[in-house]
């Protein structure tokens, strides 16, 4: 595997484990201050994470690198609100499409074929995540004010009857 390229995915593995540590502190948060679907909802979130970095840990081994762990910050563990978690959570999807689309540069670049033909599954799977966030950060935008408590509490519910369904592993 290609130094560059490996280097490169080694870094990513680390955004994405940060992700689901940064959507656990988010599940805690909205479970602290009575928002169970909320906190669901981002549990499920950091399971897709993880797997996430394990699609990467398994993809470098399987071409040979090695996979080097590297510090993962703390994440931040209190918002002003659900929307400002949500508009967090949305920046810091951007953040990630934004090193992933570097990725695929990387891999185009040195002429890595495989990667850059793994590095689509992320492309497409970051068009998803991006709008899961702008999708909730404008419902709470709707249900903002007073007269939304009720509107909050229904949201809630429905982000509650969020199911986790690990990927299918293609050997």
């Amino acid at each position: 595997m290609n130094d560059r390229v490996m280097d490169a995915i080694n870094e990513q593995i680390k955004w994405e484990l940060y992700s689901a540590y940064l959507y656990l502190s988010m599940s805690s948060w909205f479970e602290s201050i009575g928002l169970k679907g909320f906190a669901n909802w981002e549990r499920i979130q950091a399971m897709e994470e993880r797997d996430h970095a394990m699609k990467f840990y398994t993809y470098v081994l399987s071409r040979g690198g090695r996979v080097i762990f590297q510090s993962i910050d703390a994440p931040p563990s209190e918002w002003e609100s659900p929307l400002a978690a949500y508009e967090f959570q949305l920046s810091h999807e951007k953040t990630v499409t934004a090193r992933i689309e570097n990725l695929m540069n990387i891999a185009i670049e040195e002429k890595d074929h495989a990667s850059a033909s793994m590095l689509q599954w992320f492309i497409n799977e970051q068009v998803e995540e991006e709008e899961n966030a702008k999708s909730i950060v404008d419902q709470l935008k709707l249900v903002s004010g007073e007269t939304g408590k009720g509107l909050l509490y229904m949201l809630d519910k429905d982000l509650a009857a969020r199911v986790y369904h690990p990927p299918v592993v293609q050997e």
